[in-house]
């Protein structure tokens, strides 16, 4: 349990001490309230092993008693409590919060505190089902803060009650639309793991920044392009390469194959001729078939034609051979088509006879 928490215990207990006197709950003896201030201010001085057994001891012996003497029994639990938590004993302060959050001589809304704080240890116990529990009873009665809707969303997650979770996590980003990457993370996790692509995209969209890792960059746009839309993906993975976030070789081949799915293979050849003339990216085979693929869908003929000459002579496979055959033919460029079908039956492939006189 962080050590603010801890120390919100504490305080609580000087409050209680203070209320005591109040019309709500029973007044307490002198020396009670004497003994309570006591362990408060060793507690506040770390002896926590020290006020745990005499808050123990103290929280039995009262807590079959009058009504003033439950209620001492409440607060000694509450020191107890606190004496607990500062041990990293987070299950035994959790059970001394249940305790105390049972005696009825309390106020409600000190309860309501105890049911929020015991909600937190057990969480920090491991007890994540019981903090659940704990953490819905609390928020029927109240809205809670940010932090609080963020901690039972990643709770709920943990349980993987994914649509739970989403709600939770909606109503978190309703008065944090921006928040840190972890919780970004968490947030676009658990629109997917409850089938709200969309949420999780927009979700993960509204994080991306310069400053913005670059797997949250590739995440949004795999997302994108999973949801059937790649032109979205495109201008996602266009601006963190123009932001500089996205780089090397393996982002600008994917810059290019996203243009390509994008329906504008123009830009995506424009990038991969510029790529191997710069050797940004290796001259490969596998690259040039691309470029020759680029062009061929915008339908830059004279390009198109050059490109896939090149990945024939290269490769000497007849199915290339073939295919540029085919697309000189469809295009109007005979002696071309002619050319190519006659080494495509040289390199193998199966062609047409009559591709094999001269016309």
């Amino acid at each position: 349990m962080p050590l603010r928490a801890v120390i919100r215990l504490i305080a609580c207990a000087s409050l209680l001490v203070a209320a005591s006197a109040a019309a709500d709950p029973p007044t307490l003896p002198g020396d009670i309230i004497a003994d309570l201030e006591r362990l408060q201010r060793q507690l506040q001085q770390g002896e926590h092993d020290s006020v745990g057994e005499r808050a123990r001891t103290q929280a039995r012996r009262f807590e079959g008693g009058n009504a003033a003497d439950r209620w001492a029994s409440a607060l000694y639990h509450q020191l107890a409590a606190g004496a607990e938590a500062g041990a990293g004993r987070h299950e035994a302060a959790a059970e001394h919060l249940r305790q105390a959050r049972r005696t009825q001589e309390a106020p409600q809304h000190q309860r309501e505190r105890w049911l929020r704080e015991e909600a937190r240890l057990r969480l920090a116990a491991g007890q994540t089902e019981e903090a659940v529990t704990l953490w819905l009873d609390w928020h029927q009665r109240h809205t809670g803060s940010v932090d609080d809707r963020w901690r039972l969303a990643r709770a709920l997650a943990e349980l993987e009650r994914w649509d739970e979770a989403a709600g939770w996590v909606e109503r978190a980003l309703a008065d944090d639309p921006s928040p840190d990457e972890r919780r970004q993370a968490l947030a676009s996790a658990v629109f997917q793991r409850a089938g709200q692509s969309e949420e999780a995209l927009a979700s993960l969209e509204a994080a991306l920044s310069a400053q913005a890792e670059p797997e949250a960059w590739r995440r949004a746009a795999a997302l994108a392009h999973g949801l059937g839309e790649a032109e979205r993906a495109a201008v996602i993975w266009e601006a963190g390469w123009r932001l500089g976030v996205l780089a090397g070789e393996e982002d600008l081949r994917q810059r290019i194959e996203l243009h390509l799915a994008a329906g504008t293979p123009a830009r995506a050849a424009e990038y991969l001729q510029a790529a191997l003339a710069d050797a940004a990216l290796p001259d490969t085979l596998a690259n040039r078939r691309l470029l020759a693929r680029g062009w061929e869908e915008a339908r830059d003929r004279e390009r198109a034609l050059d490109a896939w000459r090149t990945v024939a002579e290269r490769s000497d496979s007849g199915k290339d051979w073939q295919r540029l055959g085919l697309l000189a033919h469809a295009w109007g460029r005979l002696e071309l088509a002619q050319e190519a079908m006659q080494q495509a039956a040289a390199h193998g492939a199966e062609v047409d006879p009559r591709w094999l006189t001269n016309r």
